[in-house]
């Protein structure tokens, strides 16, 4: 069994860090934005994901004051897109580091949808996008109370899309969209398969929580 502190990890054994590796898989941020000017954004981000249902809220984390959590401060709202199997390559196109104001939509062959309750557009191909209201920008801290150059930017749900081809007795099928999630490294998951595990009674707020 390898140990090792963060700040001491032997790069002769261990070159590249694990940590991205070993928290994974982890659901795509691909989230757009607009800033007050009309200037538009879109961007993966290896950290996202959901924390409440009720309210729903979810929150990507941003390195850098990047210009997609500096649009959602400045405008107060957010996009969030599924990234699937089918979009990997013109999601992975979204995350050149292109000049401010230039758009990711048409560097990458993508095609806008106008949204319903805010005014950042959604990934018009993606078969799920969330609408959503900032609700938090969070500067993170270490464990000095030092502040870091990350920013967790949490919203609110407020609008739901939904493309109905996926739409199976009443529930989305995950495997038909086939999502795919970060793994660290280059590495990529693709969701093709799922499986049901029956919680015991009783059962809360847990891994098998959904």
């Amino acid at each position: 069994m390898i140990f090792y502190e963060p700040h001491a990890r032997d790069r002769s054994l261990l070159p590249h860090d694990p940590f991205k590796q070993l928290i994974a898989p982890r659901p795509v941020g691909w989230i757009s934005t607009m800033a007050i000017n009309g200037d538009v954004n879109l961007a993966p981000y290896s950290f996202f994901n959901a924390f409440s249902g009720a309210p729903p809220l979810v929150g990507f984390s941003s390195e850098g004051f990047k210009d997609s959590a500096s649009f959602a401060q400045e405008s107060g709202e957010f996009v969030w897109n599924m990234a699937t199997w089918d979009l990997r390559d013109k999601m992975n196109a979204t995350s050149a580091p292109l000049p401010r104001g230039s758009s990711e939509f048409t560097h990458a062959g993508l095609e806008t949808a106008p949204s319903k309750l805010v005014r950042a557009p959604r990934v018009a191909e993606s078969p799920a996008s969330l609408e959503c209201k900032v609700t938090q920008v969070v500067r993170l801290n270490d464990l000095t109370g030092e502040a870091t150059d990350r920013y967790l930017v949490i919203g609110q749900v407020i609008g739901v899309h939904l493309n109905e081809a996926y739409l199976r007795e009443g529930m989305m099928d995950i495997t038909l969209m086939k999502p795919i999630a970060r793994c660290g490294y280059q590495d990529y998951a693709v969701v093709d398969k799922v499986f049901s595990i029956k919680r015991p009674p009783g059962g809360g707020n847990q891994a098998g929580g959904g």
